[in-house]
């Protein structure tokens, strides 16, 4: 978390104008960003009465009406995207938990804004990223039980029969990507996958399909030497950025890496533990968890932009990417997929997200350090992306985080 402090006007106006992305990060000298500054890593009965206090404040809460605040309305969120539907996921996890219905409200308003009456999406399923507002259908479908979500979930369900897919049978990241896996597509289709199933009795299927996804990509794509992933291949090899030998790209861009480590925690949540593939998947989340304690960094608890390579001068400690490996962790630990000892990774990844929360002047709570939207390429060009304020990559990763580190004892 951050303490407020007391800066000159200009310096203000600046963080003001970063905080609603009319400058970029970069017009910040530091980061993290702006009004506020880090609290000192002190224990907490050590600390001021103001960071006690602040130490109690509901981050996800905080987050959420923020947000709100930003956008009153929530078709200001604009069109179908998976950005979005991932902070308004996170964003239902705080309803589950406080009941609070402008939480749902505002997520059907949003959903409501792409989705007729019929149930027909005002999007094309040409991606995988078009699916994970699939996530909300089926959330709202349970919540009101609302025929419209329900088909427009069959939409979903139902592209996957007819979607394009590599000869080994993994699915194309979008049909202008052809012949390419990305890791960000497993958790763009396969949590809802498993989830419809569950909804509407097609277990057996989804799982099926679920699991023989995530090994397809993890196939071309997991690097036994690390424990680490690539970001994406293409079996045609003619991308730029594809091995002439392997075919995947160079690079372990951190997001990409907590994008499938979120599919395979989210499909081993509905995955019968007598599937005979269930064993495979734990073994991968164990070698990510396992490389995840190597590589975090020991001081900030935080993971890097290009994964392996923290000791470059130019990469950076990203916080999408954190939020999502603390939250794999500690899910990880809690399902017995890995030793108890892991939770302390997972607490020092926590307190360091926490530290990129700061509140302006106004009492909003914003978020720094995430990296923007991104596609595949080297490492220079991983390490020139934008650093973000409130960007929904990072408001989602961090509120399925808090929502499960809350409750752990991390302080």
């Amino acid at each position: 978390m951050r303490i407020c402090r007391r800066r000159p006007f200009i310096t203000m106006l600046t963080a003001i104008l970063v905080c609603a992305q009319w400058l970029p990060v970069s017009a910040l000298k530091a980061q993290p960003p702006f009004l506020c500054e880090p609290a000192p890593a002190t224990e907490a009965q050590a600390a001021p009465a103001s960071e006690q206090a602040a130490a109690r404040i509901d981050w996800s809460r905080a987050l959420a009406d923020s947000s709100m605040k930003r956008y009153p309305n929530p078709v200001d969120l604009g069109s179908w995207g998976y950005a979005k539907a991932l902070y308004l996921y996170g964003q239902y996890l705080v309803w589950k938990r406080t009941g609070d219905r402008k939480y749902l409200d505002y997520i059907e308003g949003w959903v409501d804004s792409h989705v007729d009456a019929e149930g027909h999406i005002d999007k094309k399923m040409d991606a995988l990223d078009n699916m994970l507002p699939g996530n909300l259908l089926l959330a709202l479908y349970t919540e009101t039980r609302q025929e419209k979500y329900r088909r427009a979930a069959e939409t979903i369900r139902h592209r996957l029969e007819t979607y394009p897919r590599t000869s080994d049978g993994g699915l194309w990241h979008a049909t202008t990507r052809e012949h390419q896996l990305w890791l960000d597509g497993m958790y763009m289709s396969m949590p809802f996958l498993v989830r419809y199933g569950k909804l509407f009795n097609e277990s057996e299927y989804a799982n099926d399909e679920a699991a023989k996804q995530l090994l397809i990509y993890a196939s071309h794509l997991h690097d036994p030497a690390t424990g680490l992933l690539y970001h994406a291949y293409d079996e045609s090899g003619k991308s730029k950025w594809a091995d002439p030998v392997t075919h995947h790209s160079p690079e372990f861009w951190c997001r990409a890496i907590g994008w499938y480590g979120m599919a395979l925690i989210e499909v081993l949540e509905e995955m019968p533990r007598n599937h005979p593939k269930r064993g495979q998947l734990v073994t991968l989340v164990q070698q990510l968890v396992k490389a995840f304690a190597k590589y975090q960094d020991p001081k900030a608890g935080l993971w890097y932009e290009v994964v392996d390579k923290g000791n470059r001068p130019d990469n950076w400690l990203e916080t999408s990417s954190s939020s999502m490996y603390t939250y794999i962790i500690a899910r990880s630990v809690q399902r017995g997929y890995v030793s108890k000892k892991s939770m302390k990774v997972a607490c020092k990844g926590y307190r360091g997200v926490l530290t990129r929360l700061a509140r302006d002047l106004y009492g909003t709570t914003h978020l720094s350090g995430i990296c923007e939207g991104t596609n595949v390429g080297d490492v220079a060009f991983y390490l020139a992306r934008k650093q973000n304020v409130d960007d929904f990559h990072g408001l989602g990763a961090f509120l399925i985080m808090n929502e499960q580190l809350s409750k752990a004892n991390c302080r």
